[in-house]
């Protein structure tokens, strides 16, 4: 394990693994850089790859109050120990956090974006207005693990009948543990989970290359926030994995990220 100071002097820990050009995996809601050890794995033949805990994840540093912009900052930051570019993949929310930092970030030359959880349209329901906030009162009372079902069942959409036997399972209290963090998760994403169509403007300063995928097995509204982020980036292209789902095999993915990344 290694780390990096990002500019409002939290500390950042990360692991690098392989040789190449740097690549940083950005993780989703709950997870912290252990989530990501396979697929670094994986690519370690091809890049030199940096997985990284998140702000108050695993053995990452936190302070209040929490910003998207500081995240965005944690980012950069590694991309600084990574020489000043590299490329970068992002899975769920995480996607939609790496796809923020190239806005404010040059160093990034190149985006893989694996399927961010907008909510363009009415193929689920769209989260309650109070969404974060509840999250934040719950974690903030030390409800971890309602904070965790709340987020389960109102913002994945897992049937409130799966929930008993995911708490018995070994890695909840390992959820639990990064419960206060689901907030944050949903400050990146905004208002960008209402059902409404996504802003225009929001990203059109980046014009990198850009493949955004999704799996075929998905549901209606990941695959459909897939095509809408495409139309709306300057140079995005949408590629399927059939009979993937929103957790992607990394054994799939990894051919892909090689043929997009260095072609």
């Amino acid at each position: 394990m290694s780390t990096v100071t990002s500019k409002d002097g939290t500390t950042i820990a990360f692991e690098t693994t392989g040789e190449g050009p740097p690549l940083v995996i950005v993780g989703g809601a709950l997870s912290d850089r252990h989530a990501a050890a396979t697929q670094a794995g994986l690519l370690a033949p091809n890049f030199t790859v940096s997985a990284y805990d998140r702000r108050g994840r695993g053995d990452s540093g936190d302070r209040s109050p929490y910003a998207v912009e500081r995240e965005i900052e944690d980012l950069q930051a590694l991309v600084e120990e990574a020489g000043g570019t590299t490329y970068a993949l992002g899975h769920s929310s995480g996607a939609v956090l790496a796809l923020d930092a190239a806005t404010a970030t040059p160093g990034i030359t190149k985006l893989v974006l694996y399927e961010p959880p907008f909510v363009v349209d009415d193929s689920r329901p769209p989260l309650p207005d109070d969404y974060v906030q509840h999250l934040d009162e719950l974690a903030a009372s030390g409800r971890r693990g309602e904070a965790v079902e709340y987020f389960m069942t109102t913002g994945v959409g897992v049937p409130a009948e799966a929930i008993p036997s995911m708490k018995e399972s070994p890695f909840w209290p390992s959820l639990e543990a990064m419960a206060h963090t689901l907030s944050y998760d949903g400050r990146i994403m905004g208002d960008n989970m209402a059902g409404k169509p996504l802003p225009s403007d929001r990203w059109s300063t980046v014009t990198i290359p850009t493949l955004v995928i999704d799996g075929g097995a998905s549901p209606p509204s990941l695959r459909n926030a897939v095509q809408a982020l495409v139309d709306v980036l300057p140079n995005a292209r949408r590629l399927t994995l059939q009979g993937q789902t929103h957790e992607v095999d990394p054994t799939i993915l990894t051919p892909v990220l090689v043929e997009f990344l260095t072609s």
